[in-house]
């Protein structure tokens, strides 16, 4: 974690005065993922915080919701998701300068390398196993019980997505990406009928958006809902696929090469088959189509943060345009991903 620059004594007066049992003065680290919303470890006399904020700077339109992560996150209390315990919610800028929430603080393990290398066999097939698991409760999460139906619009899930991040990619685009532009166009002339599934999506699903308990391969929080809404579940579920078929290690995330058997990693269509058994489904056809829109997604979120990065906006402006150089390889992906079906 870095030293965070926030207004601690007026971000403090107003805790004092809006979150029941806070008392002051507080000190305050930034944690160095959370490349999109910045977020930091508060520490006061009354215990141990997070504070989750918009990033300073003029932002794209919808981006940056941390309104709509706080509602999810304290609807889900009462489900079987994990998440942190929110507190109080300040859409203030002037506070701190913008939009923020606080929640608890939870203690545990995570992982930013899927491979997992410091556990043993049986725990880390535990681990993708409760994966499986808490994606499934995520996709049956009662909507009208937890007051979330209107937490998205009606309508083709991936029509809408595909017209957001299409949007959002041309008004980041610092060049033309040729492999960008056709993927686009295919996924717009390829978008499936629709099914007429519409459950809770959490939009960036994987394993190091996920705190396990220190002793046992439990989730015990999902992370970063920034991009949830109501939506189609396969793209959740792809989203896990496309992100396995990058490069190992803490900057790629990904399981490509890995001898997965040997690891007691499941392969994707073990992985895949395990989610529809628990949804009670007996396949997903055209998953081609899926896999390449995820491909498309991480590619337009990449070149966002490339353009925050150089417009000087960007939590960690360094990492910002390394990962900006990987939309070509994510659009090449997504073309690959169509091909093989």
């Amino acid at each position: 974690m870095t030293t965070a620059a926030l207004d601690l004594e007026g971000l403090a007066s107003w805790l004092e005065q809006n979150l029941p049992g806070f008392k002051g003065p507080l000190t305050a680290e930034k944690f160095n993922r959370g490349q999109s919303n910045p977020t930091f470890r508060l520490s006061a006399p009354s215990g141990a915080y997070v504070l989750r904020r918009k990033p300073p700077g003029v932002l794209l339109k919808s981006a940056h919701a941390v309104d709509r992560e706080f509602r999810v996150q304290k609807a889900l209390a009462a489900t079987d998701v994990p998440v942190a315990r929110m507190h109080v919610l300040c859409e203030d800028d002037d506070v701190i300068g913008s939009a923020f929430y606080i929640m608890d603080l939870v203690e545990g393990r995570n992982f930013d390398d899927p491979r997992i290398q410091d556990v043993d066999t049986a725990t880390r097939s535990a681990i993708y196993d409760e994966m499986n698991r808490v994606l499934a409760a995520i996709h049956s999460v009662d909507l009208e019980a937890g007051g979330l139906a209107d937490y998205g619009p009606a309508g083709n899930y991936y029509r809408r997505q595909l017209d957001r991040w299409t949007k959002q990619y041309r008004a980041s685009e610092t060049g033309t990406i040729p492999e960008m532009d056709e993927l686009i166009g295919w996924l717009d002339q390829n978008i499936p009928d629709d099914d007429g599934r519409r459950t809770l999506v959490h939009g960036d699903y994987r394993i190091d958006n996920m705190l396990f308990a220190k002793d046992s391969p439990e989730c015990v929080a999902v992370l970063d809902w920034e991009l949830s809404t109501l939506g189609h579940p396969f793209a959740d579920l792809a989203a896990l696929v496309m992100q396995w078929c990058c490069p190992p290690g803490t900057e790629g995330r990904g399981l490509a090469g890995v001898d997965r058997k040997t690891l007691g990693i499941p392969d994707d269509q073990a992985f895949v088959e395990a989610y529809c058994k628990r949804m009670g489904i007996s396949g997903i056809p055209d998953f081609g189509f899926y896999l390449a829109f995820c491909f498309f997604r991480m590619g337009a979120i990449l070149q966002g943060v490339k353009k925050r990065a150089l417009d000087g906006n960007a939590s960690n402006p360094e990492q910002g345009l390394r990962l900006g150089k990987a939309v070509p390889g994510f659009a090449k992906g997504g073309l690959e991903a169509i091909q093989h079906g």
